[in-house]
């Protein structure tokens, strides 16, 4: 009698590097952290010193601030531990705010019990003609502490490790090396604007890196997405330095969901093996066939499913046709122009309820323009339609508004006053000290709590503005400033307890029937993600304290959608809600983002997308209705898309 063997499981089968996916990027670092945190105590065991290579930017900050947290509630320790740093931009001073060193001090250094003389960091201040030798020493000190036994890795878009650019050669060592400009404007969140970023930096060579014993590469959200594919399922190129790492017996990607997206075990998983064919797989795999062959979802044949390795789903759900059909319905279901539900209707698939109507509606805006820029002309339809529709200003967004600015509004502050022939005691002299504040300035200073205040003042005052433009009254208009924000600086803190509370506090007030909240988690300072945890904890909170008392009955009617458009936007087969908007709403919409002017033209931090907001929302919501008209349905000027979260 023949023995059944246990499944294989090939969903890894296109993969050459192995990958190890996570719910989200604290999972992913808790892991690695543990790892490192295991390697270091056996280590410490065989009283040997563990050799650490060491990334930076956005990537590993949750990784070193779990092992902050193991050193201090788990007793971790680093004093025989060495460690060598990837790389250091250059020319830059050691303190400066956006040098590796002071990074480094900031994150882990100053928080664990390392020795400083087992601290290893390429010298952004070395005389250029000495940079040869430095980086020479650099290798023989590396050798001279036996090799690095684990290197830590981010990776960038365009797949650089360390600042090892494409094209860099799999023997390449530590050397100066010129940065793309896609790295560049990339890291620009860094700096006041992409003037400012060096375009020089001294890196560890792919060669240095590979001579690692293990090596662990971090990539969270979706904008890794693609190069993640890249580096784990495509040939190794020196064009996509990060592919260079098939070439190690020893190496882990950790990724999150979001930056595992594009593999072939996610993006066509029926390539990989047998594959659940819920309804929501059954459309991403026919829309994805569809605008990959260029034909309307009800012209795909049965050659065309066979072709696109979809034959399983044929056998499973008969005719191409039948199955055309029912994507075809799911795509055309999720259009509409009632955001709100429409009222008098009977419409079992249609993505909102008809009741109750009018609803009590909360756009939680995480800076004073995400609601307009993303789902502006959503914002005007509802209020339009009845709603009764408030806005709840997140942050203050002060970070993003330029010196220049503020000293227009200083004048204008002036100005005003010797008209009116107002006492400028008091005022003046606040005045007179922020622009003396401003004069003295040096590059990537700390505003102070005053300057703080008044690009604060100066994004509030737009953000009402454009709230009076789309109808909204002065007391459905927000203001929280949730403490995690105001650090002054262009790193936050993590969610806090005042942030959560804060939020409850005022759902509570609004007993919400809708909460919209940003879902576009790729701006580069972080901020969106944080102000959509502190939401969904709060619903959470309030959900889970109605189930013990029964005092917030409202939040079992209380829909959460999710909107994008400044930073990316859902893919189609994602889209629950798609909202379509004429051209006159278009421009409507446009009008109602030019009201933030201090976010027009030059923007500080503005990311590696260097058009702006009005230009980024105008053409993701026209690609959104494209792609409807592509596979088959009514071609509009734009649309604006939305996902449920289910809390």
């Amino acid at each position: 009698m023949a023995k059944h063997s246990t499944p294989v499981d090939l969903s890894d089968s296109f993969e050459k590097i192995p990958v190890k996916i996570f719910s989200d990027q604290k999972d992913g670092s808790v892991y690695v952290a543990r790892l490192i945190a295991d390697f270091i105590r056996e280590k410490n065991k065989k009283k040997e010193r563990t050799v650490l290579g060491l990334a930076t930017g956005s990537t590993p900050k949750s990784l070193y601030a779990e092992l902050v947290r193991l050193h201090r509630e788990e007793k971790l320790s680093f004093k025989h531990v060495v460690t060598f740093n990837l790389d250091e931009y250059y020319p830059i001073d050691n303190d400066a705010l956006q040098s590796y060193n002071r990074f480094m001090k900031t994150h882990l250094f100053d928080h664990v019990d390392i020795n400083p003389k087992n601290i290893h960091i390429p010298d952004g201040t070395v005389a250029k003609e000495n940079i040869k030798d430095h980086c020479r020493q650099y290798e023989q000190m590396i050798k001279d502490a036996g090799g690095i036994d684990l290197q830590i890795l981010g990776i960038g878009n365009n797949g650089h490790i360390g600042f090892n650019e494409p094209g860099s050669g799999i023997y390449s060592k530590t050397r100066l090396i010129t940065l793309d400009n896609s790295t560049r404007i990339a890291n620009a969140y860094e700096f006041a604007n992409i003037s400012e970023v060096p375009r020089l930096a001294i890196t560890m060579g792919i060669s240095s890196i590979l001579k690692s014993k293990k090596i662990i590469l971090l990539a969270w959200g979706s904008a890794k997405a693609p190069v993640i594919k890249k580096a784990v399922e495509e040939d190794d190129s020196e064009q996509v330095p990060a592919s260079l790492l098939q070439n190690h017996d020893d190496v882990l990607f950790v990724v999150d969901e979001a930056a595992a997206a594009e593999l072939t075990r996610n993006k066509s998983p029926w390539l990989t093996g047998e594959c659940d064919w819920s309804a929501a797989m059954i459309k991403k795999a026919v829309v994805n066939m569809a605008l990959k062959l260029k034909k309307p979802v009800l012209s795909l044949t049965n050659s065309d499913y066979n072709e696109y390795g979809l034959s399983d789903l044929l056998v499973e759900k008969g005719d191409a046709y039948e199955i055309n059909l029912q994507v075809y319905y799911m795509l055309r279901d999720s259009i509409t122009g009632w955001p709100g539900g429409k009222p008098d209707a009977h419409l079992p698939t249609h993505p909102e309820r008809s009741l109750p109507y009018p609803k009590r509606v909360i756009i939680f805006s995480p800076h004073p323009d995400d609601d307009i820029i993303s789902m502006g002309g959503t914002f005007q339809r509802l209020h339009d339609q009845g709603h009764e529709v408030h806005v709840g200003y997140q942050t203050s967004g002060n970070i993003a508004v330029t010196d220049e600015f503020v000293t227009r509004f200083l004048d204008f502050a002036v100005g005003f006053e010797e008209i009116a022939g107002i006492d400028t005691s008091k005022s003046g002299k606040i005045l007179e000290n922020a622009r003396k504040f401003l004069a003295r300035k040096k590059s990537n200073q700390v505003d102070t709590p005053t300057i703080r205040a008044i690009k604060g003042l100066i994004r509030r005052g737009e953000a009402k503005a454009t709230c009076r433009y789309v109808g909204i009254s002065d007391e459905n208009i927000h203001f929280l400033n949730l403490p995690f924000y105001e650090t002054g600086t262009i790193e936050k803190n993590p969610m806090g307890e005042k942030d959560v509370r804060i939020t409850m506090e005022l759902l509570r007030n609004i007993k919400p029937h809708q909460v919209y909240c940003a879902g576009d988690f790729a701006d580069p300072h972080g901020t969106h993600i944080v102000c959509f945890n502190v939401v969904l904890e709060a619903l959470k909170r309030i959900k889970a304290a109605n189930d013990t008392k029964q005092t917030d009955e409202w939040i079992h009617d209380c829909w959460l959608w999710l909107y994008k458009g400044a930073w990316q936007e859902w893919n189609i087969e994602e889209i629950e809600m798609a909202i379509p908007m004429s051209p006159d709403q278009v421009l409507k919409k446009r009008f109602g983002i030019f009201i933030h002017q201090s976010q027009k033209d030059m923007v500080p931090f503005q990311g590696s997308d260097s058009r702006e907001f009005w230009q980024r929302a105008e053409e993701r919501n026209a690609a959104t209705a494209n792609l409807y008209a592509d596979l088959g349905l009514t071609h509009y000027a734009a649309m604006e898309a939305f996902v449920r979260w289910k809390y």
